[in-house]
């Protein structure tokens, strides 16, 4: 089984050389391989989210390296690792982030027309995700006329329009209530199993991250 995602002593500060210097990651090592999904657990501030953002590239570290499916993205250059998230990374945050003025579908259709997949295939992609996560009936619904957890439920499908291998998800379900938490939960690991994709899953959620493969926690700016 290949690794997709391997994270290699990582190191992040912020303020540097300033009195407020802040050290969130101290040497952070991950591995995940094809098909697993890892449950991240830390408290506020511990740099699960400073972790998922240099995971997934929105950010650099200040030393260590980031592989994604064997290759070295801190050697590339900014717009081929701009090319390799765009490809191979969802992203899913605590609040939806959908856009207001398109619909459901719309809102999963987009990225795909961005990356330059023709907009017969990106419908029918969209429409199929939203099947898997029970919203199809409501794919003309723009995101204020649908619940919490169907806004959420959308934006999984948007974070996999474009098939990636790699979902980072910040917190995805701690904007809502425990029931709905439980059931949107399910949605997305029915649609993580069945694309098949590899999965860093960041909860304060004990029960939540039972139900993945495995768990990890940030300590002290380490992965254990």
């Amino acid at each position: 089984m290949s690794d997709v995602l391997t994270l290699a002593a990582l190191t992040k500060g912020y303020n540097h050389g300033k009195p407020s210097e802040v050290t969130v990651l101290q040497g952070a090592d991950l591995t995940v391989q094809q098909g697993e999904v890892v449950a991240l657990v830390a408290p506020s501030g511990a740099g699960k989210s400073t972790l998922l953002h240099i995971a997934g590239l929105l950010d650099v570290p200040d030393a260590g390296t980031v592989t994604i499916n064997g290759t070295d993205m801190t050697k590339l250059s900014d717009r081929k690792r701009t090319a390799v998230r765009r490809a191979d990374v969802g992203f899913i945050y605590q609040f939806h982030h959908l856009l207001p003025e398109f619909s459901a579908l719309e809102n999963i259709v987009l990225p795909q027309l961005a990356n330059g997949v023709d907009a017969s295939k990106a419908q029918a992609h969209a429409l199929d995700l939203l099947d898997r996560v029970g919203v199809k009936p409501r794919a003309d619904h723009r995101p204020a006329a649908l619940s919490g957890g169907e806004q959420q439920r959308v934006a999984f499908c948007r974070a996999l329009a474009n098939q990636p291998s790699l979902l980072l998800a910040d917190e995805p379900t701690g904007n809502l209530d425990p029931g709905t938490s439980d059931r949107v939960f399910d949605a997305l690991m029915e649609l993580v199993r069945g694309t098949g994709l590899s999965a860093v899953i960041a909860t304060h959620n004990l029960d939540l991250a039972a139900r993945m493969d495995r768990t990890v926690r940030l300590v002290d700016g380490r992965l254990t």
